[in-house]
């Protein structure tokens, strides 16, 4: 997870799996760090957390607007979403498996990366933290939760 000051210079924060997640975050205070905003990378502690995360993020007095790069914590009232489709990709892996399966070499499958990506947006959380989103990132999204 990393959080930006006003200053414009980023102070990040890290964590490890090796530590439990509430010996590392419960008492992060994000008020002295002065954060404006927190951008959550996934990875398999922090899914296992996200609950945990978006309640921190909306009940600590920083009440801190927060991206999230998957869809799933908008939709457990995180702020708002950007990254790439997942079922896109896991049409596209199906796609490569049956090619695998009909005899094509894996060598000769190109790497792809992801070429879809969508924006979700919670209004309601939005609403929560006291902010207007603006109508052209509403227009933009592919989701809007209210």
């Amino acid at each position: 997870m990393r959080c930006w000051r006003r200053t414009n210079s980023r102070s990040r924060v890290t964590h490890s799996a090796s530590k439990s997640f509430r010996s590392k975050f419960g008492g992060l205070r994000f008020e002295a760090l002065k954060a404006d905003a927190l951008y959550v990378k996934s990875d398999a502690l922090v899914i296992a957390n996200r609950t945990r995360i978006i309640t921190l993020t909306l009940t600590l007095g920083a009440r801190l607007s927060a991206i999230y790069s998957y869809r799933d914590y908008v939709q457990a009232s995180g702020l708002m979403s950007y990254g790439p489709n997942y079922s896109d990709l896991f049409r596209r892996t199906a796609e490569i498996v049956d090619k695998i399966l009909h005899g094509t070499s894996p060598d000769d499958i190109p790497v792809e990366q992801p070429t879809k990506f969508e924006l979700v947006v919670n209004l309601t959380t939005a609403k929560a933290l006291g902010l207007n989103v603006p109508t052209t990132l509403l227009a933009l999204a592919d989701e809007v939760i209210e």
